[in-house]
């Protein structure tokens, strides 16, 4: 293990019964800022993301290894009366429990809220789930790209004649991990106050429906549900991707004066006394006139040319790049968002660092994501006090 960890959550101890994605991404910021985060996980199998891919380094999966850091695995068996006895005296040392189970699926088990905050006050449980512990659709499984489809983010993502796109990565299972985390610790605030944990209840839909803000906005002012644009802004003009010579350019001409600077070093001055484009409310009402102007003169460039002539003029743009641009950029480099760690099975493999920087007491990337089970025999011994033959028992039961 690696030395005790200084970040502004080392006192706190979570024990992690998620899979997949959504819990798994909520924990891991719990353990970046030194949480100890102890994994629970299915002897024989674990993490259903373990057997997700290609791609796989020596047998380890690509997708496990990007959400799993800086945590312990332990292997065990809490329906089997004896891992449910280790799961207990676990839950009595923890800080924090998170679990993103079908809702109803632990309170069968007694493992849900009100059975463990009875014995256990101080506990802050935090559930995720597709639908939420409340409401009709509660007891429905949550899949990411349904949710995605179900909260409306899919009816503005897309080409405006085509269907519906989900995001190129999870946002649902994501968004709901960073609120889980983030209620994980107002709920932890909470406690130094009342000495009381609480029941923490993330649904997929909510989180998804809370980051369609203006979209939600201009349906609630106009009674008419927003559609898709494809790259183009809804409430701003012009402000989306367009095709350079030899490659996309995203411009972002976000108030008049931005749109005469861009029409100024475009070589575009009449669009920038034209009436119909002169202020923003005007571009957007006449879009379709404008975007064919802008489109036309950006093809007259380089994707390299004209960056270099939007950012001497202070305009907001960028190239779109691909993932192996972004992530050998000396820029996220510099700002240590990529990390190389040794894995023991793997060999080196890299990790996305934090993108929360404190200055006093820093998160950290401190240990690969773990094989499975490689912490069992520490947690068992070390934390629970059991005898070498007694861990040896459970694992020849499949307990452990």
């Amino acid at each position: 293990m690696s030395p005790p960890p200084e970040g502004p959550l080392r006192d706190i101890t979570v024990l992690d019964l998620s899979r997949v994605l959504s819990g798994p991404y909520c924990t891991m910021q719990f353990a970046d800022m030194g949480a100890r985060v102890i994994k629970i996980e299915r002897p024989g199998g674990g993490d259903d993301t373990r057997a997700w891919g290609p791609p796989f380094v020596s047998g380890e999966s690509a997708y496990f290894l990007s959400i799993n850091r800086n945590k312990e695995s332990v292997t065990l068996d809490f329906k089997h009366p004896e891992g449910r006895r280790l799961l207990d005296a676990l839950i009595a040392r923890a800080d924090v429990l998170v679990e993103n189970f079908r809702p109803g699926t632990l309170d069968d088990m007694q493992l849900g809220y009100d059975a463990l905050h009875a014995t256990h006050p101080r506990l802050v449980y935090t559930s995720i789930s597709g639908f939420g512990q409340t409401g009709p659709l509660r007891e429905r499984a949550g899949y990411d790209a349904v949710l995605q489809g179900e909260a409306g983010l899919m009816s503005i993502t897309g080409p405006a004649d085509g269907q519906g796109y989900k995001v190129g990565v999870a946002i649902a299972d994501l968004a709901a991990g960073l609120f889980a985390a983030q209620g994980t610790l107002l709920a932890l605030y909470e406690r130094e106050r009342s000495g009381r944990g609480q029941h923490v209840d993330i649904a997929m839909l909510d989180s998804v429906a809370a980051l369609l803000t203006y979209q939600a906005g201009i349906y609630f002012t106009t009674g008419a549900p927003p559609t898709r644009a494809g790259n183009a802004h809804p409430t701003v003009a012009p402000y989306e991707t367009f095709r350079a010579s030899d490659g996309d350019v995203v411009l972002a001409a976000g108030n008049d004066d931005l749109w005469r600077r861009f029409c100024r070093v475009a070589g575009l001055d009449a669009c920038a006394t034209d009436p119909r484009f002169a202020t923003n409310r005007d571009r957007v009402r006449n879009y379709a006139a404008l975007r064919p102007i802008v489109a036309d003169v950006f093809g007259r460039r380089t994707r390299a040319e004209w960056l270099d002539l939007l950012n001497e003029a202070g305009i907001p743009a960028g190239p779109v790049r691909n993932l192996q641009e972004v992530l050998t950029d000396q820029q996220l480099l510099a700002r240590e968002m990529v990390h190389t760690l040794p894995h023991a099975v793997a060999g080196p493999v890299q990790v996305l660092g934090t993108p929360v920087k404190l200055s006093s007491t820093p998160g950290a990337v401190r240990c690969p994501p773990p094989t499975l089970g490689e912490h069992t025999d520490t947690v068992l011994l070390g934390d629970l006090g059991l005898s070498t033959a007694e861990v040896a028992a459970l694992r020849a039961a499949g307990v452990v």
